[in-house]
């Protein structure tokens, strides 16, 4: 079978190489029907920061059909279609006990720890996996993971925020945007270098496009002060802008994985009451967004960047991280729809 494999920073090829075996215990085998393309997959290709054997198969956000099953497994059955969740947690240290596997001591991802599913085929432990509605476009299915990272960055914010500003009209920025949309009676504002990618998820969701200028957000807002923001986009340039134009007293919630380090004046954060909400990965929230899939299928749809073979995913890496995109999501389809005669 295909499959695209990491070997170290720079180093991902797409190669053949042999399916795997059955099961073992407590796991079980996908044919992958869809898988994305996450911002974390391009950060571990530039910097290999996360890679922790090698070569593996890249890959966390994914669906598929299960095809096989390890002995004690009942949680799934042969057909079902699935979506995987991407943290990989011990379930022995306290963090997982207290139920927050996401902050797990020895957390790891799928694709990383284990080969995830920019394969044509993928064995996963039972446990990560969720059952999804057989009717559903794999494409939307393959969201279902971005989805809940942005719902648990949204449910960070504070419930008394009347307006949002978004930083980053990327997957995770833009998804939050659409959860957003639907969720807070304020304004929504996003702010991205990218104006394509700005104009489409503010055509999607409804947002407001600003500057990140304190006098642009004013006006948007009819005056009213900026307590919450979400931080996508990981630069420090973007996250210092945002400091500046946030209103005392407001809340931003970190998603964004950065490159470099901060330098700011601890004493901004003390005298303006500024809280820092980081936001690593999600804690229970992938059953509702699964849940969500249907109703939000449409905007889904009309936030893919582009839908790929798993050849091109060298090509795809090459131009997402020049940026070249308009669209919020690259979709890897293992097998492209037959087309009506």
């Amino acid at each position: 079978m295909k499959a695209a494999r990491l070997y170290g920073p720079g180093d991902l090829r797409v190669e053949d190489v042999a399916p795997p075996g059955a099961p073992d215990a407590g796991w079980v085998k996908l044919r992958v029907d869809a898988a994305g393309i996450c911002g974390s997959d391009l950060h571990n290709f530039r910097t290999g920061q996360w890679i922790s054997r090698s070569p593996s198969t890249s890959g966390h956000e994914l669906t598929g059909t299960v095809i096989e099953l390890g002995e004690g497994v009942d949680t799934v059955a042969v057909g079902d279609r699935v979506v995987a969740d991407s943290r990989f947690w011990c379930g022995e240290c306290a963090q997982c006990h207290a139920g927050r596997r996401h902050l797990c001591a020895s957390l790891g991802f799928v694709g990383e720890v284990c080969d995830g599913g920019f394969a044509e085929q993928a064995v996963l432990p039972a446990r990560l996996l969720h059952i999804v509605d057989a009717a559903l476009d794999e494409r939307v299915a393959a969201m279902a993971e971005p989805l809940a990272v942005a719902l648990h960055a949204v449910r960070r914010l504070p419930k008394t925020a009347g307006s949002v500003l978004v930083v980053g009209c990327g997957p995770i920025g833009g998804l939050a945007a659409l959860l957003l949309s639907r969720s807070f009676a304020g304004t929504v504002l996003v702010a991205d270098r990218n104006q394509a990618r700005s104009a489409r998820v503010a055509r999607v969701t409804g947002a407001t496009i600003v500057d990140l200028d304190r006098d642009a957000i004013a006006a948007a807002m009819a005056n009213a002060p900026l307590l919450a923001a979400v931080e996508a986009t990981g630069s420090i340039a973007a996250f210092t802008q945002l400091l500046g134009v946030l209103d005392s007293g407001g809340a931003v919630a970190m998603v964004g994985i950065f490159h470099g380090r901060l330098d700011i004046d601890p004493n901004l954060l003390v005298e303006r009451e500024i809280a820092l909400l980081g936001c690593h990965a999600f804690a229970d929230e992938l059953p509702d967004a699964v849940r969500m899939l249907g109703e939000l299928s449409d905007p889904l749809l009309a936030l893919i960047d582009r839908v790929i073979g798993l050849d091109e995913i060298p090509a795809a890496y090459e131009r997402l991280l020049a940026g070249k995109s308009d669209g919020l999501k690259t979709i890897i389809r293992m097998r492209q729809p037959v087309e009506p005669a």
